[in-house]
């Protein structure tokens, strides 16, 4: 990878973004991050030497905008998602039209490499509307950029996730942690990972127009991520079965609420397993070694023990 050369990574001020922005910077290339928001990325900015993290105003659906964020880049990275709609139609302007703009304008201005980003249970025949437009934007990508590496990661922990944190969160407020589809099977997978593969698929000439599925080294239950939850957090909570037809009627009521905690497209995800599929290319073949989740979690859930997980009390060798 030349050094001062244009990476633009699109959503990345995200989740995922910010660790594949840095990656990008250290190893010495202008990063342009394209988001609606260009203000919310001006924290990245310190990731880099004056000048070199450029946040951009760019909608993945807008041609003109993407035309301006590609612009003489050599490499681009797609994370832009949005796991519930504000308006109609949002998923399939963000996911499908919005992924296909992006591989168009790439191939048009000589891209060199681009990477995709999509996720475990991407498929167009989806009875979700989330996985089947992830499955029609991996479509668009591939008709527009047959070179382009698309990669679907499990669900992906951190310390800035919207997992762990959410569940345990809730385990401080509620007086029950309640499950639903406890039976699913997942396989979280650590962001760090996910940024280290999207930085493998950038270099590596064999990840030209592969799939990789992105998983951790180990496969959960929902149940058993909500009981790992209430230990880690040390919080003594029933675990309650809800039933499904009752979580469709609360869907129902929170999607009404500005932050959509939950709805009834998110349940019709969680009712099918999210592991990476027998035989897909993973992250080993892209020189990886999966993080376990026992490894990072315990660290940024110590917050949400009793008294913010200080210990108040000396442990029996300290006693004097």
């Amino acid at each position: 990878m030349a050094t001062r050369s244009v990476a633009t990574v699109f959503g990345g001020s995200g989740f995922i973004g910010r660790y594949v922005v840095y990656r990008l910077a250290h190893k010495g290339f202008v990063v342009r991050v394209a988001v609606r928001d260009p203000e919310a990325a001006l924290f990245l900015k310190t990731a880099g030497a004056v000048g070199q993290i450029v946040p951009l105003f760019t909608a993945v659906e807008n041609e003109a905008t993407v035309r301006r964020a590609l612009d003489g880049a050599a490499l681009a990275v797609n994370l832009v998602g949005i796991l519930s709609e504000r308006r109609n139609g949002d998923f399939q302007r963000v996911h499908a039209e919005g992924a296909g703009c992006v591989a168009r304008v790439a191939t048009e201005m000589g891209v060199e490499r681009l990477v995709h980003v999509s996720a475990i249970g991407a498929d167009p025949a989806s009875p979700s509307q989330y996985g089947a437009t992830k499955g029609a934007g991996e479509a668009a990508v591939r008709q527009a950029c047959a070179g382009a590496t698309i990669l679907r990661p499990s669900i992906v922990f951190g310390p800035e996730d919207h997992f762990f944190n959410r569940f345990a969160a809730m385990a401080r407020m509620s007086p029950i942690m309640p499950v639903i589809a406890g039976g699913t099977r997942m396989q979280p997978v650590y962001v760090g990972d996910v940024a280290d593969a999207v930085m493998a698929a950038l270099a590596r000439s064999d990840a030209a127009g592969a799939t990789y599925e992105l998983g951790g080294p180990h496969v959960w239950t929902f149940r058993e991520l909500l009981s790992y939850v209430l230990a880690e957090t040390r919080r003594h909570r029933p675990l309650v079965n809800i039933p499904m037809g009752l979580a469709r009627l609360q869907a129902r009521f929170l999607e009404l609420l500005p932050n959509k905690p939950l709805t009834r497209d998110q349940l019709l995800m969680l009712m099918h397993d999210n592991v990476v599929e027998p035989g897909m290319p993973s992250l080993p073949e892209l020189g990886i070694v999966p993080t376990p989740v026992e490894l990072v979690v315990p660290q940024y859930l110590r917050r949400f023990q009793p008294g913010g997980g200080r210990r108040t009390t000396p442990r029996p060798a300290e006693a004097a």
